[in-house]
């Protein structure tokens, strides 16, 4: 615990430290930042006096221009500077967030590991096994529950209810069936028609010749 402590609480001065560097170096840039507004100003107007005097006095223009010249070098000058500050300023907020970044890794990290704890795979692999294990223990005890003692001897009975019903069942349209009158087709009946009225035709002219042979 003291070790955590002391890691967070030098995390801490560590980043107050940064943050109180950058701060003095961006008060330093704005120093350097009004001190070449200051000598801009100071350029342009030795430039504007040694263009007044160029011609009328050529001793005043000269100095003029000399010291435009100077005030350009200390521009140069600041503006290395200037450069400097900024990329300083840039490499300490990069680490400041690569460190803010690394800390909250760190922590998510340490996070992890206390949720995990000893976990390992040979373990989640005997958790799971054991979960399957009860899982099924409760289907069949679900099972046994839904079917009660009994049941398999109803399931006989049924069946062969059923079969006797399928018996009845197929004894009926078998009896239907014989009382069922034949189909006779149309032409079938036309030939049995013509056959009675020729046999009919045969015995009236029986009978007449009978008549015949008895008036002799």
């Amino acid at each position: 615990m003291a070790g955590i402590m002391s890691y967070f609480g030098g995390r801490r001065d560590t980043k107050q430290a940064a943050r109180d560097a950058i701060v003095g170096l961006r008060q330093q840039l704005q120093m350097i930042e009004k001190k070449e507004e200051h000598l801009q100003k100071k350029i342009d107007e030795e430039l504007k006096k040694a263009k007044a005097n160029a011609v009328s006095n050529k001793a005043v223009a000269t100095q003029a221009l000399r010291r435009k010249k100077a005030n350009e070098s200390e521009m140069d000058r600041l503006a290395g500077q200037r450069l400097q500050l900024e990329l300083q300023i840039n490499t300490l907020e990069s680490a400041n967030l690569n460190a803010e970044t690394m800390a909250a890794m760190k922590k998510a990290s340490d996070v992890l590991a206390s949720i995990h704890g000893n976990m390992t795979m040979d373990k989640v692999d005997s958790t799971m096994s054991k979960i399957t294990e009860q899982r099924e223990i409760a289907n069949e005890i679900a099972e046994a529950i839904s079917y009660p003692t009994g049941t398999e001897a109803d399931e006989e009975d049924l069946k062969a209810e059923l079969a006797e019903l399928e018996q009845e069942t197929l004894d009926e349209r078998l009896a239907g069936a014989e009382h069922v009158p034949l189909h006779i087709p149309a032409g079938a009946r036309r030939v049995e028609e013509r056959s009675k009225v020729a046999v009919e035709d045969d015995e009236e002219a029986q009978l007449r010749e009978l008549q015949a042979a008895l008036a002799m």
